[in-house]
């Protein structure tokens, strides 16, 4: 049997982190390894214990999850750590900053039970891009109202040289929220062969999961918001 899925909790609500940990503990596969209600205890236990994810609430007292989510995601010692945002409302103006923090996914916390656990599944899997109940292009809708350059950064032009065309034409596809089954069924290849472009695209982009390939793939302009 593989070792559970380790999860962090971060939420200034004391009740809502015994409810989540309630939840996660009582699949076989997860444990909760440490809870936070800061963002500055949440840095301290990630470095502690390096869980797999961390579900940390964007808006807490002191350091809030966004600038928690961007000392985790920046620190080399926790590369495998993966974050998933929790939000009151899916339309969020921090959400889209947290995915340029390096958060790999967002979830609301109205979100059923299950799409929870499901989350911190896709996110231990390195495989996490949105919440199961957002929708496909709501970061793209986030990237074309502002909150970030109004320019590409010159440096993500550089890194998309890098790609293959195949891998371009992969990326432009993940950035519309296809799966790699989705992708292979339009490019009439495997699955297994469109994951191997996903993860070259990754490497090359420096990207940390799906999510971060999306936000280039706005950033850069090789997809256009509104496009496809």
């Amino acid at each position: 049997m593989s070792d559970p899925i380790t999860v962090l909790l971060a939420d200034d609500q004391a009740l809502l982190r015994s409810a989540f940990r309630v939840l996660v503990d009582s699949e076989p596969d997860m444990r909760v390894v440490g809870e936070a209600a800061d963002g500055e205890r949440a840095v301290e236990l990630a470095r502690a214990h390096t869980p797999d994810v961390v579900l940390m609430d964007i808006r807490m007292p002191g350091t809030d999850g966004l600038a928690a989510t961007r000392a985790i995601c920046s620190d080399p010692a926790l590369a495998a750590v993966r974050v998933v945002m929790l939000t009151t409302f899916e339309v969020d103006e921090y959400v889209v900053e947290s995915l340029r923090a390096g958060a790999s996914g967002f979830l609301g916390k109205g979100a059923e039970p299950d799409e929870l656990l499901a989350a911190i599944r896709i996110a231990a899997a390195g495989e996490a891009l949105l919440s199961p109940a957002a929708t496909k292009g709501l970061i793209a809708t986030f990237l074309a109202q502002g909150g970030g350059p109004a320019a590409p950064p010159a440096e993500h032009a550089e890194r998309l040289a890098a790609l293959t065309g195949r891998e371009r034409e992969v990326l432009t596809h993940v950035a519309a929220g296809l799966s790699n089954e989705e992708i292979g069924g339009r490019l009439a290849v495997s699955p297994l062969t469109v994951k191997t472009h996903v993860n070259r695209a990754m490497s090359k982009l420096g990207a940390r999961d799906r999510a971060q390939l999306v936000v280039v793939a706005y950033e850069s302009g090789l997809v256009r918001p509104g496009a496809g």
